[in-house]
């Protein structure tokens, strides 16, 4: 029976798709670590308070990367190397939501605009990790390798995700509310495109490498496609509200480290 449980369990059953699977996951957390790190270093003056909290954001990404790494070591595995059309993070820059890689490279201080555009992509894909990470933790909490790492990362994301709430609802009161709104808009629909597109290349690497029938692999990209209709439709507003969180100040405190695998 195909269940999102089974998909999951086929591919970390086997070393290669397990492999692929890490490899992608350390990719995207490393390349978010980094550019919040840059983000931290050239915020403005008017937003130099936010500093402590867009690092401690970028150390949790750092320690998710590690994380997925020491799960590959734990089984004698090597990272692979990440297909492009698999890369999450980049394809995002590529198609020009969040702050351009090469202006976070150059050492000018950023604008006021330019963090609310990080917070607003952010509140768009850290609800994407939630709600993935959500699904890991309900179906895998208690494996004996991939628990505890789930458990903390899927933590760590919603503290993500409440961060970016409370900030952005603070831009919004200092007159930034209608900026935050279209910017906000235009990421969650360019990211539900690349969502469905690097889903779509990554069961492609899985059913290579795990020989899945013809018959599967189109059934599942038929699935895909349905996600991306019912987003495209009325799912992307989920990503735009925002609302007061429950968790208060949820990045205001030094960074959880990472567990130990032996």
């Amino acid at each position: 029976m195909l269940s999102v449980k089974n998909l999951f369990q086929e591919i970390l059953d086997n070393d290669e798709s397990f492999r692929l699977f890490c490899s992608i996951a350390a990719g995207g957390e490393m390349q978010g670590g980094w550019e919040n790190g840059r983000i931290a270093a050239l915020a403005p003056e008017s937003q130099r308070a936010l500093v402590p909290k867009i690092v401690r954001h970028g150390a949790d990404e750092d320690k998710h990367g590690r994380i997925f790494h020491a799960l590959l070591k734990k089984r004698g595995l090597r990272p692979a190397e990440v297909p492009h059309e698999t890369d999450y993070t980049m394809l995002l820059e590529k198609h020009g939501i969040g702050v351009a890689h090469e202006q976070l490279r150059r050492d000018e201080p950023l604008s006021e605009l330019d963090i609310v555009t990080y917070l607003a992509h952010s509140r768009v894909t850290e609800q994407r990790a939630c709600e993935q990470m959500k699904t890991l933790h309900k179906h895998f909490a208690d494996h004996p390798d991939l628990g505890r790492a789930v458990k903390m990362i899927s933590n760590d994301e919603d503290n993500h995700l409440a961060y970016c709430h409370e900030e952005l609802l603070r831009l919004a009161r200092a007159g930034h509310g209608r900026t935050i709104q279209r910017i906000l808009r235009e990421c969650a629909l360019a990211e539900i495109r690349v969502y469905r597109d690097v889903s779509l290349a990554v069961m492609a690497h899985m059913g290579r490498i795990l020989g899945w029938p013809r018959a599967r692999a189109a059934m599942l990209a038929a699935g895909i496609h349905g996600v991306y209709a019912y987003e495209r439709l009325v799912g992307w507003r989920r990503m735009v509200s925002l609302e007061l969180p429950e968790r208060r100040d949820a990045l205001g405190g030094p960074a959880v480290p990472a567990p130990e695998y032996a």
